[in-house]
């Protein structure tokens, strides 16, 4: 190496806040519950977590501030489109995973709460599948929980 210095240089990350991961790791388990809960007790007050849909509004505050902390001093070197695929990179194979293990557990529980699922073909609920891929909420035609 003649000329030439090599050198490993890396970022020096910002302290975490441990305490709002955590707060996000009960959100998202409230949220968990709150779906796993609604099959069996259906919505509103018998439900053991009544207002357990509020965990995403929290979720996502939190969300927000993490983000914004991490990228606070990276804003003015990257582009729109790099900050957009960080993110695809990161979060999207977690939203194909749990849209598969969402649609095989749907359409394969037993379960009268959801009459739809027993009625739709399969191919809907694969179409139901590959439209939540793109995080878009779906129409209502293509919406097989009844």
């Amino acid at each position: 190496m003649t000329g030439t210095k090599e050198s490993n240089v890396y970022l020096a990350s910002k302290p975490r806040y441990e305490i709002l991961d955590g707060l996000r790791g009960v959100a998202a388990v409230f949220v968990l519950v709150y779906h796993l809960c609604e099959t069996h007790f259906g919505l509103g007050a018998a439900h053991p977590l009544n207002h357990g849909y509020l965990a995403v509004d929290f979720f996502f505050a939190l969300s927000g501030f993490v983000m914004g902390y991490a990228y606070d001093d990276r804003w003015d070197r990257m582009t729109t489109w790099g900050f957009f695929k960080r993110r695809l990179i990161r979060l999207h194979p977690m939203v194909i995973c749990g849209s598969v293990i969402g649609a095989l557990l749907f359409y394969f529980q037993q379960c009268d709460a959801f009459p739809g699922i027993a009625q739709s073909p399969w191919w809907l609920v694969v179409l139901a599948m590959l439209w939540s891929f793109t995080m878009i909420p779906v129409p209502k035609g293509l919406e097989v929980r009844g």
